[in-house]
């Protein structure tokens, strides 16, 4: 299993990531970061396909506007020509649409992970820390779930509660619940790496099981 990680801002996570041996195999940001930086510093292969390539004129003068398809279709290209099998989003910034996740033949369909700073399905979006606390919330938390074109609703693969406490600011809580992402979302990327080995392995033994019994019927 090739795995690629995907950033967009200090690179914190994929750090976790390496300082417990994740077998990363590619870097990828969509801007300038210090998450490419330490990938280069790692030894790792990076890869910088700009979002701001993507941009084009609206149809307000003034305006550009996200070509989000055209460069979700461009990043799984690339990453499928370095033969990346498994992709980890970490705080990378950019939305992709279901162009990514169809492109050859559904290549990347449930094999893309994220990690968002809330007990899904509540709080989801951008703010989810900033709305667990206006919403009064006992506690928060951190969810591991395999990403899909609807944004923090693909099926979660592991959570931890983070309770809130008194006192707590959006910044005190964060660092909190990312102290608990730097743990899980490793763990559960190598346990979703081995699974999805051993189903590969499992589809190739079912070819050549059906290769023989063809080769068997000539």
């Amino acid at each position: 299993m090739r795995l690629a990680v995907l950033v967009s801002g200090t690179g914190s996570i994929l750090e976790a990531m390496l300082g417990v041996e994740l077998p990363v195999d590619l870097v990828g940001a969509d801007r300038p970061c210090r998450g490419l930086g330490i990938a280069a510093d790692a030894g790792l292969e990076t890869v910088l396909v700009a979002r701001s390539d993507w941009m084009g004129g609206g149809s307000v003068p003034g305006q550009r506007r996200f070509d989000r398809q055209g460069y979700s279709c461009e990043l799984a290209a690339v990453l499928g020509g370095r033969g990346v099998d498994v992709v980890a989003m970490a705080g990378f910034g950019t939305v992709l649409d279901g162009s990514f996740f169809a492109w050859s033949d559904g290549r990347y369909r449930g094999r893309v992970l994220n990690t968002h700073p809330s007990l899904l399905p509540a709080f989801p979006g951008w703010h989810a820390v900033r709305d667990a606390l206006d919403a009064g919330a006992a506690e928060s938390g951190c969810t591991v779930h395999v990403a899909i074109p609807e944004v923090d609703a693909g099926p979660v693969l592991a959570q931890q509660a983070v309770p809130v406490l008194a006192g707590d600011d959006e910044a005190t809580l964060h660092e909190r619940i990312k102290a608990v992402e730097r743990e899980l979302y490793p763990a559960t990327i190598a346990a979703f790496l081995e699974r999805c080995a051993g189903e590969d392995a499992m589809g190739l033994r079912e070819v050549e099981l059906e290769c023989r019994q063809e080769g068997q019927t000539r």
